[in-house]
């Protein structure tokens, strides 16, 4: 029997989709960096409005995903739903660098962001799978690069789009700034399936079952009718605050039930795994409304209590515009995924490597360190403007706290959960974020600064408040996974003598 040879290396077939994918990112994040500033700064929103606008989006974003990648494995093909998802993508990013002040152009245009991102997301990572399937070292290893790669892509975004917008706007003298930076978040994706349709012979051996097939107009047909739907209902989503809420209650109640069932109709040997896979999704929930402060309470703290210069003993070194300070957690993502992955190999091959519960746990900790450096950062104000290094420390306790929840959350669901109905809950797991996205909103509104307050003297105060009562908030998120212990051990250890012992897997993994 003849083995049948690849024409193109693994590496390379890597190298396409991981190229597609930084520059999707370079696209979003480049969007989200400036998103809340516009509508509050160029729109007229007020705090609340924006922050709950921009929360309800990202939960729609986050759900999207779950149809996405049922499309592209039963409907169109991964190969291809990634392709349309890449190009929806553009298509928004195209729309909202139209130069309008219309508060419903733009929600339409982020129903289009959010329809791209759900065709996209899935099917891109499920491709990389595809290509290192059966082999797990190097899954480990594509997914640390993949990792990278998407941190590349956002950081360099968040840096460049707030510096586009305001040369534009200086150079011009005039708004265009904003939408001349959402027409590069276009562009960026442009490069990239440009460079997708020069590769993308390499990926001819990968992909599901339709991609093997010829397109099916019908059913393409189909597809982009229902989109053209999602998009008008995420449009309405995001108009009325009312709808936005009952859609995040109902996402909530059939997340739940889904868990609920799941548990109730389990032969014993699986019941134990997803009571523990329960179990930490909602702890990952409660950690995604600290996830979401970064472009909303943060964001707005940098515009109006932060020193933009960053100073050392009174030497100038640089100045940053305020949404560029998002960036730092990229960056810090970037310098502490190496370090936490050398210090579990390290821990791993001395059999003292930790549960992922106790990572949850020591997670919200570190991010309650992270608010209480901006709360107390307060009482060392100059002004009304805490420092601009106050930022980078705790972004880097902020950081370090999302690789050790949110990166080990998907690992969660992947070693506690059937293989049967792995894709089913991987889904039901991206719900339960995006739900806790949208209550991330409404924490945030808990500083809201009223328009009629400009001195950075009045708004410190309410957001060291909220940024404090976070920090709290965190150590009783901390004594609640520590109190969990327990259980989570009782539970593990029940689930590996009906499924034997599991390795935890590697953060590379994790993180995708």
């Amino acid at each position: 029997m003849t083995t049948q040879v690849q024409p193109y290396s693994q590496t390379r077939s890597f190298t396409t989709v991981t190229l597609i994918e930084l520059w999707e990112r370079f696209g979003y994040y480049g969007m989200q960096a400036l998103i809340v500033y516009f509508m509050v700064q160029r729109l007229g929103f007020d705090d609340s409005r924006a922050n709950l606008v921009w929360s309800a989006a990202a939960a729609l974003i986050y759900v999207a995903p779950a149809i996405g990648g049922w499309v592209g494995d039963k409907v169109l093909g991964t190969k291809r739903t990634m392709f349309i998802g890449a190009g929806i993508l553009s298509l928004g990013y195209m729309l909202m660098a139209v130069p309008t002040e219309n508060a419903t152009f733009l929600f339409a245009a982020l129903g289009v962001v959010v329809v791209g991102n759900g065709m996209f997301k899935p099917n891109a990572g499920n491709l990389v799978r595809k290509i290192y399937e059966g082999d797990d070292s190097k899954i480990d290893s594509a997914f640390t690069i993949y990792y990278m790669a998407v941190n590349v892509g956002s950081t360099f975004s968040m840096l460049l789009t707030p510096w586009i917008k305001d040369y534009v706007n200086q150079s011009w003298g005039h708004e265009l700034g904003w939408h001349a930076a959402f027409g590069v978040c276009a562009v960026g994706l442009v490069v990239g399936l440009a460079n997708y349709l020069l590769m993308r012979v390499t990926l001819s051996h990968y992909g599901s079952e339709p991609d093997e097939q010829p397109v099916d107009k019908k059913k393409l047909m189909a597809v982009l009718g229902c989109s053209l739907l999602a998009i008008i209902g995420s449009t309405i989503v995001l108009e009325y605050q009312s709808v936005a809420r009952l859609f995040v209650y109902v996402a909530g109640f059939v997340v739940l039930g889904i868990f609920v069932h799941l548990i109730r109709s389990s032969v014993e040997s699986e019941r134990a795994g997803l009571i523990a896979a329960l179990v930490l999704t909602l702890q990952t929930v409660f950690f995604f409304i600290f996830y979401q402060q970064m472009s909303t309470s943060l964001a707005l703290f940098a515009l109006r209590n932060v020193d933009w210069n960053f100073q050392v003993f009174g030497a100038h070194l640089w100045t940053w515009s305020p949404a560029q300070f998002q960036a730092l957690n990229p960056i810090w993502i970037m310098l502490l995924s190496p370090v936490l992955a050398w210090l579990y190999s390290w821990a791993g091959r001395r059999n003292k490597d930790i549960s992922i519960a106790a990572k949850f746990a020591l997670g919200f900790s570190v991010v309650a360190l992270g608010f209480f450096t901006y709360g107390i950062a307060g009482q060392f104000a100059v002004d009304g403007k805490t420092s601009s290094w106050v930022m980078i420390v705790g972004y880097g306790f902020y950081s370090l706290g999302e690789l050790l929840v949110s990166g080990l959350g998907l690992a969660m669901i992947a070693r506690y959960v059937p293989a049967r109905m792995g894709g089913f809950m991987m889904g039901a797991y991206f719900v339960a974020v995006g739900i806790s996205q949208y209550l991330g909103g409404v924490v945030a509104n808990m500083a809201s600064i009223p328009k009629g307050i400009t001195d950075p003297l009045e708004s410190l105060p309410i957001y060291t408040d909220l940024f404090n009562k976070l920090g709290v908030a965190g150590l009783v998120a901390t004594a609640i996974a520590l109190a969990a212990l327990p259980l989570m051990r009782k539970l593990t250890t029940k689930h590996h003598e009906h499924n034997g012992a599991a390795v935890e897997l590697a953060p590379a993994e994790a993180a995708s």
